[in-house]
């Protein structure tokens, strides 16, 4: 991430320099014509030093024509099929981000050999925008090898976890020895926690490979109301309210209903899960600038600034006592990133250790911006 914004940064100079070197001819007030100071050392320099990234860079001034693209971006590419697709992702992407949306997407070419791009769009401050291309392939390629992994795992696993615990619930009834019946109790336990860890991997796996996504224009409300429905039973155990703000704009936007049930379930258990009896987690739902923020608010224990960079990690626990205490998994929030991501949204979090914290879910709009 900082490599990419000292890219944008070096970029931005460049852009500067190479505007001054194109104004050719510069009118006075009298109406004579005059060349411009052309500084073409330092611009040179500074374009030489875009060509040495390994990260493509794409220039697009205000008029939407190519103004720059450096040697990587141009590798990068290189065949007449590969230009089209990449040339018209840009295309869209500079329409999106013009009107404030995210601007970034993932291409992946068929080759042989199989190569995926990640393309982002950012505007630039003076007008005009700049497209990074970044070649992911290898990294996409070991995402799916650990992904792969973790679904053929967690397949093979599921079924002797489930004979374990039919097992186990037979012997209850079949025994009245106290010691027995208290092992057999806890191995029903520990076989249903482990069930539970399989079948989020198991969702996890999924939503990651995002082929089973079903797209189709979703109302968030509905998508809150019930992901609520599922953590009622667990807040009335708790000594928890769960209150829900319901959005006076149309609050639609396109996607998988079944994933985005399962992400902000997980942020609305979590928020139950961490909270004290008496306690109210806030759920809100709002239409801002073309976007559909879903906020989940708790006053619960909070997260401390230290851990706020990690908590999208799979298996990363906080408070490990707690969790174990609440039968976390540390798979929720991994869950809830990936949802996102598929649905070109982003994911924040504002917390105090002590406090509570807020979970910002941000969507575009099926309408776009206004």
């Amino acid at each position: 991430m900082v490599y990419v914004f000292a890219v944008l940064a070096v970029v931005g100079w460049a852009i500067v320099f190479w505007q001054r070197r194109n104004q050719e001819v510069v009118p006075t007030p009298e109406g004579e014509v005059v060349q411009a100071v052309e500084e073409p050392a330092e611009s040179d320099e500074t374009l030489n030093v875009l060509d040495a990234l390994p990260l493509g860079v794409v220039v697009v001034g205000v008029n939407g024509e190519e103004v720059f693209r450096n040697r990587a971006a141009a590798e990068v590419t290189g065949m007449r099929h590969v230009d089209l697709l990449v040339e018209e992702v840009i295309e869209r992407l500079v329409r999106l981000a013009s009107i404030g949306q995210l601007a970034s997407e993932q291409i992946e070419l068929a080759g042989p050999p199989q190569r995926v791009l990640d393309v982002r769009v950012t505007p630039l401050p003076e007008g005009g925008f700049i497209a990074t291309i970044d070649d992911i392939t290898e990294r996409w390629r070991l995402d799916q090898v650990r992904t792969d992994f973790v679904a053929n795992v967690s397949h093979e696993l599921k079924t002797p976890v489930g004979a374990i615990s039919v097992l186990a619930e037979t012997i209850e009834g079949e025994t009245e020895d106290e010691l027995v019946l208290r092992l057999v109790r806890r191995m029903i336990i520990e076989s249903e926690r482990m069930s539970r860890t399989i079948n989020e991997l198991l969702e996890l796996s999924r939503i990651e490979m995002g082929g089973e996504m079903l797209t189709a224009p979703v109302d968030l409300n509905d998508v809150v109301s019930e992901a609520i429905d599922r953590a009622q039973p667990l807040a009335n155990r708790q000594g928890v309210s769960i209150a829900f703000e319901k959005s006076i704009t149309d609050s639609s936007i396109n996607g998988d209903h079944f994933q985005l049930v399962s992400a902000v379930s997980n942020l609305v258990d979590n928020a139950v899960k961490y909270s004290d009896k008496g306690d109210l987690v806030t759920v809100s739902l709002m239409t801002i600038d073309g976007s559909v923020e879903v906020q989940v608010t708790d006053q619960g224990i909070g997260i401390p600034m230290a851990s706020l960079d990690r908590i999208f990690e799979r298996f990363y626990r906080v408070d490990r006592a707690r969790s174990r205490g609440t039968g976390g998994t540390g798979l929720g929030l991994s869950i809830v990133r990936h949802v996102v991501t598929n649905h070109g949204g982003e994911v924040n979090v504002r917390s105090r250790e002590g406090e509570g914290s807020t979970f910002i879910l941000r969507f575009p709009s099926i309408h776009g911006s206004k």
